[in-house]
């Protein structure tokens, strides 16, 4: 499969050394959405707080940003690879692929390749169930049992197939290098994580077996308001499963407590609901995303009460379990989100714009396809096209460019826009620095202007994926018995999370192909 793919790097194994008797315990908890701006403000007001306490007992790194596309699967593939998008091959959650062939084909001979890798709870067995089909007595009545291997919830039939073997490409064989997870499971450590959707066993990494005790209740299933984002007293109870399968862990059990393996030496979960409060407009009768002055509003507010709450139980449930003197709790997030000033939230309709794309190449070119083979727009702008020439990408350029039209602001009020809405427009090649033909590369990247949201309704005043600051600065924490009480002002990314946790597990931060690849340091003061 490599070999049509390029799934793996060639980069020789390093050793990671082994487990150390008594050894140490790293949880990874990514709150998405979560600025620096978010947790200085809510450690100013609450000095008391579980969120402040972790900061006063280690290191806050005060200038840290995402990888750019800002979006959850780059970013956490970041955080637990040390390596970017050009590196890793994950661009998004939902992208393209120039020599895959699309889902279903079963006769890959003389199939013509080029295929959506869609790695979304579209691939679930049931994405309007919160098990992925599982077929479990009812997760939201308190049953935490879903396998711990999700591979089982996929659909083959909706994965892109490799011509060279006409076998579907699971989400961890697409990860072009190797996870802590591995690293540690191979040095004989346990590891564990909680997210969003089964596709999230892409973290298991190419060997498809790095997390021992892997927990992903669908977040986009059905409820009675849409699904778990919509409304966000449901993201917190969603939230909360997760948070109970890290404290049966912490305790040494299964995320459903029912067997009793050990607490692993990494895991942990991410949060969702900071994400969907600064989305929302409102939410169970409170207003959503940020003031005037770029403070959090009162559904912001109190969900980060919320979140320092689970934080806080956490952290007394490692001090009952006798595990906080070797355990560092790591805080930070996938992606943050934008814009934070609700004045300049722009929102633009892309589908018109593609359209008009695609009409002007066909114009242009009697005879053609449309140009665009495949589209991500939420903050950003991500095409993979069908003529994938230079010539092919100077004429999106152009063209998106020389759009001017009328979006809407944050109440709904007409708003004008130019240049598509964007600010600047790449080569996706060149903005990635990958080779000119790369197979997962968007052909063109185009970066928005501060503010700017793709879509077509008014349902959210914020969104993520892009390039901005409010996008990428996010917070990041590393914090235990043995960190320094620092406050780093240097700018650091998340990508240098993966080689600090190897270390703190006493593992060899160069096990991980892409800090290698990338010389991904570990963070200032975790040496």
């Amino acid at each position: 499969m490599a070999g049509a793919v390029g799934l793996l790097g060639c980069t020789a194994a390093v050793p990671a050394a082994q487990a150390q008797p008594g050894g140490a315990h790293v949880l990874l908890l990514s709150v998405d959405g979560l600025h620096q701006s978010d947790l200085a403000w809510y450690v100013a007001k609450h000095p008391g707080s579980a969120l402040a306490a972790l900061t006063h007992q280690g290191t806050e790194y005060t200038n840290a940003r995402t990888p750019v596309p800002s979006d959850s699967f780059p970013g956490m593939v970041a955080q637990v690879t040390g390596g970017n998008p050009g590196t890793t091959g994950v661009y998004y959650d939902d992208t393209y692929n120039a020599r895959l062939l699309p889902a279903g084909t079963t006769s890959c001979a003389g199939a013509k390749p080029g295929a959506e890798v869609d790695y979304t709870e579209d691939l679930d067995k049931n994405k309007n169930s919160i098990d992925a089909g599982q077929g479990l007595p009812g997760l939201p009545n308190g049953v935490l049992a879903m396998t711990g291997k999700p591979q089982t919830l996929l659909n083959p039939a909706a994965l892109p197939v490799d011509p060279a073997t006409c076998k579907p490409v699971y989400p961890d064989q697409y990860l072009k290098v190797n996870t802590v997870f591995e690293v540690a499971h191979q040095a004989g450590l346990r590891t564990a994580w909680s997210d969003k959707h089964p596709a999230y066993e892409m973290l298991n990494g190419p060997s498809g077996a790095g997390i021992d005790d892997l927990f992903t209740p669908e977040i986009n299933s059905s409820t009675a308001t849409g699904d778990w984002t919509t409304d966000n007293a449901d993201t917190r109870t969603y939230d909360g499963y997760k948070v109970r399968a890290v404290l049966n862990e912490i305790d040494g059990y299964d995320h459903s407590r029912t067997t009793k393996p050990g607490t692993p030496a990494v895991f942990g979960m991410n949060f969702q609901a900071v994400s969907t409060a600064q989305k929302l407009p409102a939410s169970d009768g409170k207003q959503g995303g940020y003031l005037p002055d770029g403070t959090p509003g009162p559904l912001l507010s109190d969900t980060l009460d919320w979140v320092n709450g689970q934080v806080g139980a956490m952290r007394d449930e490692l001090r009952k379990e006798h595990l906080a003197g070797n355990t560092t709790i790591i805080l930070s997030a996938k992606h943050g989100q934008s814009p934070i000033d609700p004045s300049a939230l722009t929102r633009i309709d892309d589908g018109p714009l593609l359209d008009g794309l695609n009409s002007a190449w066909r114009a242009a070119h009697p005879g053609a396809a449309d140009l665009v083979a495949h589209s991500v727009d939420d903050d950003a702008m991500l095409l993979w096209f069908t003529d994938r020439s230079p010539a092919a990408i100077a004429f999106a350029k152009n063209y998106l460019l020389a759009q001017s039209g009328t979006g809407n602001g944050i109440n709904g009020q007409p708003k004008s826009f130019v240049h598509s809405g964007l600010q600047a427009v790449y080569s996706g090649a060149d903005y990635f620095h990958v080779s000119a033909g790369d197979a997962r590369v968007p052909d063109l990247f185009g970066v928005a202007q501060y503010g700017v949201v793709y879509t077509g309704g008014k349902k959210k005043i914020a969104e993520h994926g892009g390039a901005a600051p409010d996008d990428r600065d996010v917070a990041l924490v590393v914090s235990g018995p043995r960190v320094a009480h620092d406050v780093v002002g240097s700018t650091v990314e998340t990508t240098q999370i993966a080689p600090t946790i190897l270390s703190l597990l006493r593992l060899n931060p160069s096990a991980l192909q892409a800090v290698r690849i990338e010389h991904t340091q570990v963070l200032p003061d975790q040496r």
